[in-house]
C-alpha cells in the first residue's frame, strides 16, 4: 500500500504535525512554553509515545491538553499513581494524557496522548523554568534540545532503558517554529545561534527588550543554542518572589521566596601568587558512539575527532610542572602512564601522539570501569582534577573530597544531567563545545579554574531584621571560581525592609568575604518562577539523598509532597490528565504510533547493528548494541550475523 502524508521510515504515519515553543527570558532565567499539536489521520482511534530531551536542570511545571473547546490541566501525582490512572483511563474509553521523567536520566521525558480518535485533533502545553548557564564569553547559554542520544546506561541495566525512536535529521516528520522575548534591567546587546534567526527586533528605545525568531526551515540537525549578551552582564542581584496567595504560610510556595546571584571576586594579591600546579586526570570517551557525527550538517566532524581536539588543547596549555595521566573508556578501559608523571616537554609530545592516535573502538559505553582514577591523589598537596547517570554523578560526589571534576559534552544531544551534574557535585565545572568556533575560551576557562586552588571553608551567613526568619533551600556551596555565578535559594519569614547575605571562605590560607544587601520588597510579574526553581533545587537535593539513604521511603514521600504542592515534576511523580467531560467511549483497540526524534547517527538511530568479526558470536549470545546500549540477540545465518536489537530494528 502507498502511504503519503507524515510517514515514520517504517511507513507509519506520525500524528505529531508541528512543535511551537515561546522562550521568554528575564535577565538569566528563561521560561519555556512548547506547544504540540497533534492529529489522527488514520482510521481507529491511536495512543502516540514521544520521547524527548529537556534540559537536566529544568523545573517541569505545567501540562494540560486542549481537545477542541475543552481544556484539561494535568495534576502532579505520585508516578505509579498515575501510571494506573492513565491505564484506567484508556481501558474504559477516555483520553488521557501522561507525562513522566525518565528513571535513568532526568534530562529525558516521555508524553503519551491517549485514545486519540480519528479525524480529531490535540494540543499539549508543556511549560518549564530554567536558569541559563553564563559562558566564557559572558554570553548566557539557552538550548532547546532538538536531538536525541542514547544516555548512559551501566551493564545489568539493559533492559530498563527508555525506548526512543529516532530517524535523521532530514526526515524528521514534522515542524519547529520558535520565538524568543529578552528582557533585563540592561540593555540587551546581541543575540547569537548556531541555526539561522531573522533579524533581532528591539521592543524600546533603552534596548532592554527585544525578540528574536528562528528562521524558517529548521533542519533538526542540531540542538538550537541561543546565546544572549547584556551589557554591563553579571552583577550581582537578589530576586524576592512573594508567596502564593493559595498556598498554606509557612510552606515553600506560600512564604517568600529569594534567589541572590552571586559572582565572586578574588583579590588580586591572592590570585598573583597562587601556585599555577595540580595534577591533572583526563577521562575521554572512546566508546563506538563517539564515531557519530557532532550534527548533521554537511561538514561531518565525529564527536572523538572534537573530543581529541579539546583534550589537544588542554594538554598544550598545562603548566610545566604539573603531573598528568590519561585514561580512555569505552567497554575496557585504557591509560596512557602507569600512573601520573610530571608535565615536561617529552611527557607532553609523548601523549600528544597517543591522543593523535585515538579512535573510537573501546566498544560500548562503560565510564565506571576507570573508577580507579579516583584512588588518593598521587601529591595530595595538588588538588586533582578528573576532565572528561546517577550512578556516575553519586560516584564523583562521594569523591568530591578529594578530586575536582571539569566536565565537557561534545557535540549536539550531550546529556545535560550527566555532564552538569557531575561537575556540580564534583566542585567544577560544565562546558557543552557544539562546535569549533567557541571551543578554545571554554576550554581555558576550565583550566584557568581548575588550575585555581580549591577554595575551603565556605560559609553562608544571612542578616536579616529582628523577627525576620531565613531557609536555605539550596546545597551547600562546595566550590567557588573567580567570576562565576553562585546561586543560593532561600524561603523568607516575617516582614522587613532589607537584608544581607554574605559568602566566605579561605583561598590558599587567605580568608575572603563576598556580601549582597538586598531590597526584601517583592519583585513584581515574576510569577512563581523563583519557588519554581527553588523547588526544584530542593526536590533534586532530596532526591540524591534518597539514593544513598536507609530511610529511602520517608525521603521519596517527602519529594512526592513537595513536588505535587509546588506542581514541579521529580523522579517519583508524573503529570496526568483525563478527559472525563467526554461522554463518548472510544472504541476498539488503540494503535501505538512512536514519534521519532533526530538522530546525529548518520542513519536511523532504529537500524542499530554490531559491527564485529561473525567468528565472535556464538548463536543466542547477547551483546550490547554500540548506538543504544541495549543487550542485543545475535543468530548465525548462512554466515551473515544477525544483532536483534530492542531498538526494533535488525
Amino acid at each position: 500500500m502507498d502511504c503519503c502524508g507524515l510517514l515514520t521510515l517504517q511507513k507509519e504515519p506520525v500524528p505529531l504535525k508541528s512543535i511551537e515553543v515561546e522562550l521568554e527570558v528575564r535577565d538569566h532565567v528563561a521560561t519555556v512554553v512548547s506547544t504540540l499539536n497533534y492529529e489522527n489521520k488514520e482510521d481507529k482511534p491511536l495512543e502516540a509515545v514521544f520521547v524527548f530531551p529537556l534540559p537536566g536542570d529544568a523545573a517541569v511545571c505545567h501540562f494540560s491538553a486542549q481537545i477542541g473547546q475543552t481544556q484539561i490541566v494535568a495534576e502532579v501525582k505520585e508516578k505509579q499513581k498515575a501510571r494506573e490512572e492513565y491505564d484506567d483511563a484508556l481501558s474504559s474509553g477516555q483520553q488521557a494524557f501522561l507525562l513522566e521523567e525518565s528513571d535513568e536520566s532526568p534530562d529525558i521525558f516521555s508524553l503519551r496522548v491517549g485514545s486519540l480518535p480519528p479525524a480529531e485533533s490535540a494540543s499539549i502545553r508543556l511549560e518549564y523554568v530554567t536558569e541559563l548557564a553564563v559562558q566564557a564569553d559572558d554570553g548566557l547559554r539557552f538550548c532547546l534540545p532538538g536531538v536525541l542520544n542514547p544516555r548512559y546506561q551501566p551493564q545489568g541495566s539493559e533492559g530498563a532503558g527508555v525506548q526512543v525512536t529516532s530517524v535523521p535529521a532530514s526526515l524528521v516528520p514534522y515542524s519547529l517554529s520558535f520565538s524568543a522575548r529578552v528582557s533585563s534591567p540592561r540593555p540587551v546587546s546581541k543575540v547569537e545561534s548556531n541555526c539561522s534567526l531573522d533579524p533581532l527586533q528591539y521592543l524600546n528605545t533603552d534596548q532592554t527588550q527585544a525578540t528574536v525568531k528562528l528562521a524558517a526551515g529548521h533542519k533538526f540537525d542540531r540542538d538550537v543554542e541561543l546565546l544572549i549578551y547584556y551589557k554591563d552582564a553579571h552583577q550581582p542581584t537578589a530576586v524576592v518572589e512573594a508567596g502564593q496567595a493559595s498556598a498554606e504560610p509557612g510552606s515553600l510556595m506560600g512564604d517568600p521566596v529569594v534567589m541572590v546571584s552571586l559572582y565572586p571576586e578574588f583579590p588580586q594579591s591572592v590570585m598573583s601568587s597562587k601556585a599555577s600546579c595540580g595534577e591533572f586526570v583526563f577521562l575521554v570517551d572512546r566508546s563506538g558512539s563517539m564515531d557519530c557525527a557532532t550534527n548533521n550538517t554537511e561538514q561531518q566532524e565525529t564527536r572523538i575527532s572534537s573530543a581529541k581536539d579539546t583534550l589537544l588543547l588542554l594538554l598544550k596549555s598545562l603548566p610545566m610542572g604539573c603531573y598528568f595521566n590519561i585514561y580512555s573508556f569505552g567497554s575496557s578501559y585504557e591509560h596512557i602512564f602507569p600512573k601520573s608523571v610530571e608535565y615536561g616537554e617529552k611527557t607532553m609530545e609523548e601523549a600528544l601522539k597517543k591522543v593523535e592516535q585515538m579512535e573510537a573502538d573501546l566498544g560500548g559505553t562503560e565510564i565506571l570501569e576507570p573508577s580507579n582514577i579516583l584512588q588518593p591523589a598521587l601529591h595530595p598537596t595538588q588538588p586533582r582534577q578528573v576532565e572528561n547517570t546517577k550512578e556516575v554523578i553519586d560516584l564523583v560526589k562521594k569523591n568530591s573530597g578529594s578530586h575536582r571534576c571539569f566536565s565537557f559534552g561534545i557535540g549536539e544531544g550531550a546529556s545535560s544531567a550527566l555532564i552538569n551534574g557531575m561537575a556540580k557535585e564534583g566542585g567544577g565545572h560544565a562546558q557543552f563545545i557544539t562546535g569549533t568556533d567557541r571551543m578554545q575560551p571554554k576550554v581555558m576557562q576550565s583550566l584557568r579554574f581548575a588550575l585555581q586552588p580549591a577554595v575551603e571553608d565556605v560559609s553562608v551567613t544571612w542578616d536579616l531584621p529582628k523577627g525576620s526568619t531565613v531557609t536555605v533551600l539550596s546545597p551547600p556551596i562546595t566550590a567557588i571560581f573567580q567570576g562565576k555565578r553562585s546561586l543560593i535559594y532561600a524561603q523568607l519569614t516575617g516582614q522587613a525592609a532589607e537584608g544581607c547575605v554574605m559568602v566566605k571562605y579561605s583561598l590558599a590560607g587567605h580568608p575572603s568575604e563576598n556580601q549582597l544587601h538586598f531590597s526584601l520588597r517583592p519583585a513584581e510579574d515574576t510569577g512563581l518562577i523563583v519557588h519554581r526553581l527553588a523547588a526544584r533545587t530542593l526536590i533534586c537535593l532530596l532526591e540524591m539523598e534518597a539514593e544513598n539513604n536507609e530511610e529511602k521511603e520517608e525521603v521519596k514521600k517527602k519529594v512526592v509532597q513537595l513536588s505535587v504542592q509546588s506542581g514541579v515534576s521529580s523522579s517519583f511523580t508524573a503529570f496526568i490528565a483525563v478527559n472525563k467531560d467526554n461522554n463518548k467511549e472510544i472504541q476498539g483497540p488503540l494503535l501505538h504510533r512512536d514519534i521519532p526524534m533526530a538522530g546525529l547517527m548518520g542513519f536511523a538511530a532504529t537500524h542499530c547493528c554490531l559491527t564485529a568479526n561473525i567468528s565472535s558470536f556464538s548463536p543466542g549470545e547477547y551483546k550490547v548494541c554500540y548506538l543504544c546500549k541495549h543487550s542485543v540477540s545475535t543468530s548465525t545465518i548462512t554466515g551473515v550475523c544477525l544483532c536483534l536489537c530492542v531498538c526494533e530494528k535488525e
